[in-house]
């Protein structure tokens, strides 16, 4: 691992492993972090999906959400702040069985705000499934 601040790997364990709704997290494996950027991946199982079979909206969201602020919690300033806003594109679906790369970055991190993109990628093709834009309040 690198010199994050918190191990992303422990944290995400931590949080899979809570009674709150972080617990969705379960099926999330850490894979890489560098400064400003983390990686994961994820099957999609039955539970993840739509009843279309593919990988529900609303949870690409919560993987969104997640994710980035895993990220900027494990940040060299270490805080998660609360979600001002979040934009997410959904551009071809993931299938059940499928394998899921999630890799997030930190666009910028201020004072007060921080800006983090989000992108799920099918593990065999490349392609695009979905990405996201989050912001955040960190707060004075």
């Amino acid at each position: 691992m690198n010199g994050m601040k918190r191990s992303a790997a422990e944290v995400l364990k931590a949080m899979a492993n809570s009674k709150c709704f972080d617990r969705v997290l379960e099926k999330v494996t850490f894979v890489s972090s560098a400064p400003e950027k983390l990686v994961c991946e994820m099957k999609v199982e039955e539970q993840h999906t739509n009843k279309m079979g593919t990988l529900h909206g609303g949870f690409t969201a919560t993987l969104i959400d997640n994710i980035s602020t895993l990220l900027l919690l494990c940040s060299e300033r270490g805080v998660t702040g609360v979600s001002v806003d979040m934009n997410i594109t959904y551009m071809s679906p993931a299938k059940l069985g499928e394998d899921i790369v999630i890799t997030a970055h930190i666009l910028k991190q201020g004072k007060t705000l921080a800006f983090a993109s989000v992108d799920l990628t099918n593990k065999a093709t490349g392609k695009l499934i979905a990405q996201g834009r989050h912001t955040k309040h960190l707060g004075n």
